[in-house]
């Protein structure tokens, strides 16, 4: 299941009065749909073909400001224009919105007429041609999980995000009666995303009070990651229709769970077979697959920022959580960063569960990609899985436990520099290197709290 919508069926639904609306969209760096909203006759007349954006729609943070330091643009360049040019097999309908369709665009250097490297996209498809080159097509799965609150974002927003009421009142992880008291918000996205062309699998409660879970089906790696962005801007929209709010925030609370986005991850051969399934091989794992996992492992602080983007990210990673804090690989085991999944089925995978519910899904695709591809390219050999719960194993490393440490793993990758290149690492530190800025200016809440009458 793709996109759904032909443009001859675009142009059709257009004559008929069906579709008014066309959403054409770029991926900025924090993983949100940035565009236009295109009446439908101009996008068919000329719009499909090309349009434009500010270039700093890539050299922004979150709160869409404009920071110094990036190369790509500035005060002094005059912050030009991107061609945003739509692919068209990505169109399709979005039920959740009244008569309208929505398309993704590919970023085009307005100069060089070449793809904008540090755009979240291309920096996907970079990774994925490298596959290519090897003979693999790398399909991906990523899981959403996030809060729903009772109050609307304004409400919520004008409160100072304050005194936060989750819809359900406890832990509704896998729990039929409880997430039936939220099915009028689940059901029609399950159902319009369906309708949108794309493939959910199941939702569930979560393991924390008021979270849930979004399941996708796999599917090509850029696919996956364009699902992940529908999926999760419907959540938001329906959830607002219903006046409620949907957090994809990693940590909202310091007693509460945090939310993840793993990611699962194999490799097809031209024949559409699983390059990671060997039957002969221990646990069914392929010697291709111990090299890439073997590279997921030994560049996993590398890619740390793709995975774990903000201040916030971090304070997921706690031991008895269900989030990773050691790099190691183990079987079915969730206390490991790296779990195999499906082994002595020709679904065997490797699911990586750093990531957070605040990921950009093409980022993290990427760094994925980049790491282990880098470790089938290396040879490199795959220790013995460990056992037991991880959380407590001395003699096995962390990943980057903070913001600061992941920007200068990310900052000083010399395999992210070869296979990225050194334009597009500079890029992504000095995103990092705002975020952390950003956090460093603010007095918070609990400075106050601990020391104003004590210290």
């Amino acid at each position: 299941m793709t996109a759904n919508l032909t443009f001859d069926e675009l142009r059709e639904a257009a004559e008929s009065g069906e579709l008014d609306t066309v959403l054409v969209c770029l991926v900025d760096m924090q993983g949100r749909l940035m565009g236009k909203r295109f009446h439908i006759s101009n996008f068919i007349e000329s719009a499909h073909e090309e349009t434009h954006c500010c270039n700093y729609l890539l050299a922004t943070d979150i709160e869409m400001a404009t920071p110094d330091g990036f190369a790509s643009t500035s005060w002094e360049a005059g912050y030009g224009d991107y061609v945003m040019r739509p692919d068209l097999t990505t169109l399709r309908r979005l039920p959740w919105l009244e008569a309208t369709a929505m398309v993704f665009c590919d970023l085009i250097d307005h100069h060089t007429h070449e793809p904008v490297p540090h755009a979240p996209r291309q920096m996907l498809k970079a990774q994925v041609e490298r596959a290519g080159k090897l003979g693999f097509t790398p399909m991906m799965a990523t899981e959403l999980e996030f809060f729903l609150f009772r109050n609307s974002y304004d409400d919520i927003r004008r409160s100072g995000f304050r005194d936060l009421e989750p819809l359900i009142g406890y832990n509704a992880d896998y729990n039929i009666m409880l997430t039936s008291r939220d099915e009028y918000v689940m059901r029609p996205v399950r159902n319009m995303l369906v309708a949108a062309g794309v493939p959910i699998e199941n939702s569930k409660g979560e393991a924390e009070t008021g979270q849930e879970e979004l399941n996708i089906r796999y599917a090509e790696a850029v696919l996956c990651a364009d699902h992940h962005l529908i999926a999760k801007q419907a959540v938001k929209d329906i959830a607002s229709m219903h006046g409620h709010a949907a957090s994809f925030i990693s940590k909202w609370h310091h007693k509460k769970v945090g939310s993840a986005a793993h990611v699962h991850q194999s490799l097809a051969t031209a024949d559409g077979s699983n390059a990671f399934y060997d039957a002969g091989e221990d646990l069914t794992m392929s010697a291709t697959m111990r090299s890439y996992v073997a590279g997921l492992l030994k560049y996993s602080a590398d890619v740390t920022f793709f995975m774990a983007p903000y201040v916030n990210s971090y304070k997921r990673f706690l031991p008895g959580t269900f989030a990773p804090t050691k790099i190691a690989w183990s079987v079915d085991n969730r206390t490991a960063a790296y779990r195999l999944v499906g082994d002595g089925t020709k679904g065997v995978r490797i699911e990586c569960r750093l990531p957070g519910s605040d990921i950009n899904p093409y980022l993290a695709c990427a760094g994925q990609l980049a790491a282990g591809l880098t470790g089938i390219e290396e040879g490199l050999e795959l220790d013995p899985p460990v056992t037991g719960d991880v959380y407590g194993m001395k003699d096995v490393a962390e990943f980057p436990v903070n913001l600061g440490a992941a920007t200068k793993a990310l900052k000083g990758s010399e395999m992210l520099r070869k296979h990225m290149s050194d334009w597009v690492v500079d890029h992504y530190t000095r995103a990092a290197e705002i975020e952390q800025e950003a956090f460093d200016a603010v007095v918070t809440d609990h400075e106050i709290k601990r020391g104003f009458e004590r210290a």
